[in-house]
């Protein structure tokens, strides 16, 4: 009986060890929560796989959580990460970098351009009204016009992210 009762006893304490551990690990491990400095490796791809960036083996990526320094399904992925933690997330249009507007694909006359060499995929900057400086990526030209497209690079497109949170601050 005493044997039972000391097995029991060694049981139940090493459980509570464990318990005890668990906890603490827990609480050691900083989680990135809204607010917080956090300083990241990423690689971003289309679904297709093909990387359209990445600072592997490069200078990490620096951002305030919810400060909107970066797109919005960035932000929210990190949320919860825990310090070293990696992870892959899909984000669509809508928490990226939103859906491609018709009305910032313009056409001008090939004339505006002077004697430029007009090459698709080429960018040229346009101030607005505003002061704000518009990037306009060449999609098209012909003899007449040339058609630019100021939508951000990656409006429309369903991106994947490889995530691996290096710092945390708050």
């Amino acid at each position: 009986m005493k044997a039972k009762t000391i097995a029991l006893a060694i049981v139940l304490i090493a459980a509570a060890a464990v318990a005890l551990y668990a906890a603490h690990s827990a609480l050691a491990t900083p989680t990135v929560k809204s607010g917080d400095s956090v300083s990241v490796y990423f690689t971003g791809a289309y679904t297709n796989g093909t990387v359209f960036d990445s600072n592997i083996g490069g200078p990490l990526f620096n951002f305030t959580v919810g400060a909107s320094q970066v797109i919005p399904g960035f932000d929210q992925a990190v949320v919860g990460m825990k310090l070293n933690q990696t992870k892959t997330v899909t984000i669509t249009p809508s928490e990226g970098y939103g859906s491609v507007n018709p009305t910032l694909i313009v056409s001008l006359p090939i004339k505006e351009f002077g004697n430029q060499t007009i090459k698709s995929g080429e960018v040229f900057t346009q101030t607005a009204a505003n002061g704000q400086q518009l990037s306009g990526r060449v999609v098209a030209f012909n003899s007449t016009n040339v058609t630019l497209d100021f939508n951000p690079l990656l409006a429309g497109q369903t991106l994947m992210f490889t995530i691996r949170v290096v710092r945390i601050s708050g």
